[in-house]
């Protein structure tokens, strides 16, 4: 594990002393989750973009967040894109108990998100929950319990809990989620799986995930709803048109984005009759019950 000389050690003190909570969530978000922007990190916590943008620019000049700022291929330029320096990420880890990061791994990170080809779709997942942390933020009794990226799913344990079917550690295929939340209304909490498609994909890909999570579902006490966040009506629809010949004894919920929250009731339950659900009414399955 790597020391840190005083002089580091100086401004990771400094910088600890004049971090809020506030900042410190944001912090932690970009900590799991890569990037966010300017019009995503006013509107889960601030609700004033003059006052974010000032709060922004002392975490820039403090050393603990950098930003860069993609063309548009069409002229003109996307807001600022945040993401942790190598002070912010010492300091998340410090907070967490986490190993110090290596010298060079915030530079290293800013170059891979700065460059992926899949950078819109990790910031339409984190527009997702996003949303639901704007409106944590806007009406008390609601709250975003947890958020947690698609790097938690990427070894075969992730998925195991006591009492499960050893042998899913066996799945050929295991499913990948784009991330994990739990969500909260008054006293109800509903864990979901999420899956964001921009319809860069087949269908059939997206049916092949179902079949992945019913695999899955077979081998587990517990089943969370697995939400498809579709980038149309029209694909939604047809979506479910094609769930209807694929078996799925778990949860799959699908709603197209449509500029509406996904607390809202914009949930279609695959295989129930009714009418769309809210988030915190889907059900959902915890060490064999249905909840």
């Amino acid at each position: 594990m790597r020391t840190i000389n005083n002089s580091n050690e100086q401004r990771l003190l400094k910088a600890q002393a004049v971090l809020t909570h506030r900042d410190m969530r944001l912090l932690g978000w970009l900590y799991d989750h890569g990037v966010l922007t300017t019009p995503q990190i006013d509107a889960a916590l601030f609700g004033s973009l003059t006052f974010c943008q000032r709060r922004l620019l002392r975490l820039v000049n403090l050393g603990v967040v950098t930003r860069f700022r993609p063309q548009r291929w069409e002229g003109g330029a996307y807001p600022y894109h945040y993401l942790l320096n190598q002070l912010g990420t010492e300091v998340v880890a410090a907070q967490r108990g986490d190993p110090l990061p290596r010298r060079d791994q915030a530079r290293q990170r800013r170059q891979h998100l700065t460059s992926r080809a899949n950078l819109p779709h990790l910031l339409a997942t984190n527009q997702f929950f996003v949303d639901l942390a704007a409106l944590e933020r806007t009406h008390p009794g609601s709250r975003l319990v947890t958020w947690r990226p698609a790097a938690t799913f990427q070894h075969r344990g992730a998925f195991l809990r006591t009492g499960d079917n050893p042998s899913l550690m066996l799945l050929p295929t295991m499913p990948r989620p784009d991330g994990h939340g739990i969500w909260a209304e008054h006293d109800r909490q509903v864990p979901f799986l999420l899956e964001t498609d921009l319809g860069t994909e087949t269908l059939s890909v997206l049916t092949t995930k179902v079949t992945n999570y019913t695999r899955l579902a077979e081998l587990t006490r517990w089943w969370w709803p697995v939400l498809f966040w579709l980038p149309s009506a029209r694909r939604e629809h047809h979506f479910q048109l094609l769930l209807t010949d694929v078996p799925q004894p778990g949860l799959i919920a699908t709603a197209s984005a449509g500029g509406k929250s996904p607390a809202d009731p914009v949930w279609w339950l695959h295989g129930h009759s009714g009418a769309r659900l809210r988030l915190a009414e889907l059900p959902y399955r915890e060490e064999g019950e249905w909840r």
